[in-house]
């Protein structure tokens, strides 16, 4: 058999030779005195069979736990005796011997093995832990709900109040779309001769200047609430986008429409009017109008050629030829006794003609024409013309654009009428019974009082006189607007009043605060 034949366990090894004890060896004698020996017969040698090995068997296997950290069980390999030593069967082999007798028997090839940790551990038992209820939530401070109530409603105010505002200025309205318009004045043109239309004074005809500025004017319808037609008047269109230039009286109504002269009927909507001064302004909502050219009112002259376009009595576009009789005439409006400056001319201007345009020979619009300053002649004399200049009407027809009301103005509260008027001694006559006393000739005699004005809460009563504001004296409506020029609304005013009481005159002192007058009737 081969010497490296595999057996499941080693072969026996036989035991070591019994080696007898060494006696003990006297002391050395000298050399003289040892006798002779004779050799030592030699040891006959003898072989015995070798016992077999201890048998080898491997550890138990470590239990618990898993091992080689959870990966499967390997088995050891099989012993396969001291392959390094062939000759161990021989009992005189110094190595076999040494390895053999100091080798556990137990040894086997090492395979170190470590313990594994489990891969996770049952979860400890859980105790029944009862159920949390659910959190309350705390009570709302009283004070903290009733100023959150209170804040929700002071915002729901605001924003109801912006939107009703929106609304009455035509901030939500289709109609409205711009509130912003430019108006600027022009210089006369130098016109070419050559034109048909132009003569040799370089102006234009009468049918050049008609041609040119009726697309620029329209008519406009007023009516009351229930759509019945109340009147008609004149006005003039100033942008593309249809802002329209006509006289305060004329808008005396509920609704409103204008015609083109290409006959195109627009519904219209009042932007502002100042009865003071007699202006309004419309808006249509339409683009790509024909505006009217502005010219500067100042450089007209007595004796030049201008020509009315308007339509009184209801005939659209009517054109009337005059010249100017005066470029700078001061006339007080009836209805307000508010001064304007106007061009006087003897060019027909009636009723219907209110809101027209009042041209001159280059094409240019130098004045809205006004029936209302003319009424006061109209009755005794003929060819009395009036037009608010252009120079003085712009200003005020801005501010109605951009505010709809004329800034600026203040109203003290009173209505009153000059003692020094023929009907006013009459008045007094049949009221009191007397003459005027020569003390209050001339002041202001107050025939009613505003209550919702500051004026109402001081000594001041109707038939009661007012001698002076200021410390200056007050005899009419011009010495009251000299007094209080460059006044405002929230200003304080001083005032020496007087009252008569059966033929007895008191007087007394009072301090009133003007009011702010968006209403443009004072």
């Amino acid at each position: 058999m081969e010497e490296n034949n595999l057996h499941p366990h080693p072969p026996a090894i036989p035991e070591p030779e019994q080696t007898p004890p060494t006696p003990d060896i006297p002391e050395t004698p000298k050399t003289s005195d040892i006798p002779e020996v004779p050799d030592t017969p030699e040891i006959p040698s003898f072989s015995q069979p070798s016992p077999p090995p201890p048998q080898q068997t491997a550890p138990p296997p470590v239990t618990g736990y898993p091992q080689n950290y959870g990966y499967p069980q390997q088995p050891p390999p099989p012993y396969y005796g001291n392959q390094n030593y062939p000759n161990y069967h021989n009992p005189n082999n110094y190595n076999y011997y040494y390895q053999n007798t100091f080798r556990p028997q137990y040894q086997q090839p090492m395979y170190y093995q470590y313990p594994a940790y489990p891969q996770s551990y049952p979860p400890p038992p859980q105790k029944a832990v009862p159920p949390v209820p659910a959190a309350k939530p705390l009570p709302m401070n009283r004070k903290i709900f009733v100023l959150c109530g209170v804040m929700a409603a002071m915002i729901f105010l605001l924003c109801l109040y912006c939107i009703i505002s929106d609304i009455m200025h035509g901030a939500l309205n289709p109609e409205i779309t711009s509130n912003t318009v430019v108006l600027e004045m022009q210089e006369k043109p130098d016109l070419d001769p050559e034109d048909e239309n132009v003569t040799a004074d370089k102006e234009y005809t009468v049918r050049g200047v008609a041609e040119l500025v009726k697309p620029s004017i329209v008519e406009v319808y007023v009516y009351d609430e229930n759509h019945n037609l109340n009147g008609t008047g004149s006005g003039i269109i100033i942008s593309e986008d249809g802002y329209i230039i006509t006289n305060a009286h004329v808008v005396q109504g509920n609704d409103y429409s204008v015609t083109l002269d290409d006959e195109t009927e627009y519904s219209a909507q009042l932007i502002g009017s100042d009865n003071k001064t007699d202006l309004a302004v419309l808006k249509v909502n339409a683009t790509n109008l024909t505006p009217a050219i502005l010219g500067n009112s100042d450089e007209t002259y007595v004796g030049e050629s201008v020509v009315a376009i308007g339509s009184p009595a209801g005939l659209a576009n009517s054109v009337t030829k005059g010249i100017v009789s005066c470029n700078s005439r001061q006339i007080r409006s009836q209805s307000s006794n508010f001064k304007m400056e106007c061009i006087q001319t003897d060019a027909a201007i009636s009723p219907g003609n209110s809101g027209g345009a009042l041209v001159n020979m280059y094409g240019q619009v130098i004045g809205i024409t006004s029936s209302k300053y003319a009424s006061q002649y109209e009755a005794t004399y003929e060819g009395l013309g009036f037009a608010i200049t252009t120079n003085q009407a712009l200003p005020i027809v801005q501010e109605l654009i951009e505010n709809g009301y004329v800034s600026g103005r203040y109203r003290i509260g009173i209505v009153f009428m000059s003692t020094e008027s023929t009907y006013a001694a009459e008045d007094f006559q049949e009221k009191f019974g007397t003459e005027l006393p020569p003390e209050l000739e001339h002041c202001l005699w107050i025939t009613e009082i505003s209550e919702d004005c500051d004026i109402s809460h001081t000594e001041l009563r109707a038939d009661d006189f007012i001698i002076s504001m200021n410390g200056h004296k007050v005899t009419d409506y011009d010495s009251v607007l000299e007094v209080l020029d460059g006044f405002k609304g929230g200003d304080t005013v001083t005032a020496r009043c007087a009252k008569f009481d059966k033929g007895r005159i008191s007087y007394y002192d009072i301090e009133f605060k003007l009011e702010e007058d968006k209403s443009g009737n004072y």
